[in-house]
């Protein structure tokens, strides 16, 4: 097991409100050049050197004010950070103590990478000082509630370029959810419509209003996402792809991957290997 993997347990295993901190130095003595899928959040501050890494397939370059989120059970790899300088933050879902920091990490399409501005750097720089020591000062006791807090401040201060317009419509949020919680058994509108309580017709609305995708279109790409990570990381066949993702057999998966990402599973694996 790679130390990032150990880690994983680690963190995940030791509460609620765990937040950790880490640099890039010690990145890199854990780094196994693997992709790595974490249970929990992590964002990066670049304060030099350049780089990239793949997050979810895409790849994003860094440098100096450079900031990523990586949302739990995101697949990502360190493609190159050899001469980067920063922080890392790592944290549980749960780990924000307000209300609407908690809001705002409970997305699962969270912008995953961006540049921040000159005049937001000092601010956000000092937040995560903060942070970090109080994190350094917290290893080894009891005590979470102080880093917890300050995690709060921190993702306040970091300002996403979607955290203003991050949907509050109330439907659009319970579609949301119930699309993560299910969409590996059920995989049509009529499902969630029922189970909520609201029409097609208007949780296609919320849907569009807060993503520009109907409702069917939000349930397709998610559940393209899931198989292919799940093709990427864990190399999983068709077959047990089908089987995770609520197809009736390896076939009927296979034609609808390809539909939607124009290549075969085999296909699409073998690319990203």
């Amino acid at each position: 097991m790679s130390r990032i993997k150990q880690m994983t347990f680690e963190l995940t295993g030791r509460g609620t409100s765990t937040v950790e901190t880490m640099t890039f130095d010690q990145l890199r003595s854990m780094n196994d050049g693997g992709t790595q899928r974490a249970d929990f959040h992590v964002v990066a501050l670049v304060d030099g050197g350049r780089g990239s890494v793949t997050i979810d397939f895409r790849r994003y370059p860094l440098e100096r004010r450079s900031a990523v989120w990586i949302a739990p059970g995101s697949v990502h790899q360190w493609d190159d950070f050899g001469d980067l300088v920063g922080h890392l933050i790592l944290f549980v879902p749960t780990a924000p103590v307000t209300a609407a920091t908690r809001e705002l990490v409970s997305a699962t399409d969270l912008v995953a990478w961006w540049r921040v501005s000159a005049e937001q750097w000092p601010l956000i720089d000092v937040a995560r000082t903060h942070l970090v020591l109080e994190t350094e000062r917290a290893s080894g006791s009891d005590s979470s509630e102080l880093p917890a807090i300050l995690l709060s401040a921190f993702v306040t201060r970091l300002r996403r370029p979607d955290q203003g317009a991050h949907p509050t419509n109330p439907v659009f949020r319970a579609f949301r959810a119930s699309v993560e919680a299910n969409f590996r058994r059920h995989h049509d509108v009529g499902y969630y419509a029922g189970v909520l309580g609201y029409s097609a017709r208007t949780l296609s609305r919320a849907a569009y209003q807060a993503t520009g995708r109907s409702a069917k279109a939000y349930i397709v790409d998610r559940i393209v996402l899931e198989a292919k990570r799940l093709l990427a990381h864990d190399r999983l066949s068709a077959a047990s792809c089908a089987a995770a993702l609520g197809f009736p057999d390896a076939s009927n998966f296979s034609v609808f991957f390809r539909k939607t990402t124009g290549l075969r599973p085999g296909a699409w694996q073998t690319a990203t290997t």
